[in-house]
């Protein structure tokens, strides 16, 4: 047997076991992996393509998409990924998922009610009387007439709600209890992504009084400038028009005035960069970072955006700088700002914790 011949236990060993030989030879079947060659012994014969194909298959099952889309979507036919047919049923599939989530999430909203509620609800409920659960609202009336008599007690509702962080610094938890805090969304810790040495960086650069730059005058507005300012650090704003209200204004901006391009080549080099509106500023920091003109020290990437956010975040992670971002089209600027506040507070409040040296990406 040729070397550079792969048997399809070889093959689908090459992918971790993830596909069965049994799967392997249904994808040829069925058109989406190309028919191998056979050995004089009439084995299947695989190469390197066939195992990259394979990997690609693999990747794409793991994001949900069916099997005739994956075949689509793989085709080298020009123009195949972008033809009607294809679009249209991947907009069904988008929407049958989105209704799926919908439901799901008024079940964990249900859930968070209850079990978000503090030990002061509990026992207010306990004393209530006449409980009726005829009816859905009457239900909920039974946990809601317990919330007016005082304050919300987050900590305890989050102990409940958050997933197992034991193995997170510290500080780490701190952060990512002011992001779910910020966003109102328990699922964003599973988004939130950070490099290894992250958060050391960041508290490098924090002691030093580098400069912090914000995308848009909403972000900067947003950080805690006392506390920074403590510090010693200054903060500037990359697109300084304030009539910037929004993440389309921003793009457009950045787009169409040269200057904040050339700006943003000027950042000095150890700043922290905050950027939560524009998904273009991102995508350009990234390519001024691989070619060596911009050297931050680190990077909170949260733009919003349905195709060049997300492209934007991915190219961040291969980037080589420390940095902080949300996976997919999730982030904001209140983000990303709660996400250097919470960075900076527990720099002061706990300026000799090292409890983040050990942390693993």
């Amino acid at each position: 047997m040729n070397s550079q011949h792969l048997t399809i236990k070889e093959l689908t060993k090459s992918v971790e076991g993830k596909i069965t030989p049994r799967m392997v030879r249904h994808y040829h079947h069925i058109g989406l992996l190309p028919t191998p060659e056979r050995s004089p012994g009439n084995y299947r014969l695989y190469t390197i393509s066939d195992v990259q194909r394979l990997k690609q298959i693999v990747a794409l099952k793991q994001q949900g998409f069916q099997l005739k889309h994956i075949r689509q979507l793989l085709s080298a036919e020009e123009g195949a990924i972008a033809s009607d047919s294809l679009l249209v049923q991947l907009q069904q599939q988008y929407q049958f998922i989105i209704q799926q989530l919908a439901q799901l999430r008024q079940t964990a909203l249900a859930l968070e009610g209850m079990l978000g509620q503090d030990s002061e609800c509990q026992t207010q409920r306990a004393a209530q009387k006449n409980f009726n659960i005829n009816e859905l609202e009457q239900f909920w009336q039974q946990f809601d007439i317990t919330t007016h008599g005082h304050p919300e007690a987050f900590e305890e509702s989050l102990k409940r709600l958050l997933p197992d962080l034991s193995r997170r610094s510290e500080i780490e938890v701190d952060l990512l209890s002011k992001l779910v805090l910020a966003s109102g969304d328990v699922s964003l810790v599973q988004f939130v992504q950070k490099s290894q040495g992250a958060i050391a960086a960041a508290r490098h650069a924090l002691q030093a009084g580098s400069e912090v730059v914000g995308d848009v005058p909403a972000v900067v507005h947003s950080l805690d400038q006392t506390r920074l300012a403590g510090l010693g650090c200054s903060t500037t704003t990359l697109i300084d028009d304030p009539h910037i209200t929004s993440a389309v204004e921003a793009e457009r901006a950045f787009w169409q005035q040269p200057q904040w391009q050339e700006r943003l080549q000027q950042v000095p080099e150890g700043a922290i960069l905050a950027i939560g509106f524009a998904p273009s500023v991102l995508m350009f920091a990234c390519e001024l970072i691989e070619s060596g003109q911009l050297q931050p020290a680190l990077v909170i990437g949260m733009p919003v955006g349905f195709s060049h956010a997300p492209a934007a975040k991915r190219r961040l992670m291969r980037s080589g700088v420390p940095y902080l971002t949300v996976r997919g089209s999730l982030g904001g600027g209140l983000l990303a700002a709660v996400a250097l506040n919470a960075l900076a507070d527990s720099l002061i409040e706990k300026p000799d914790c090292h409890c983040y040296l050990n942390e693993k990406q």
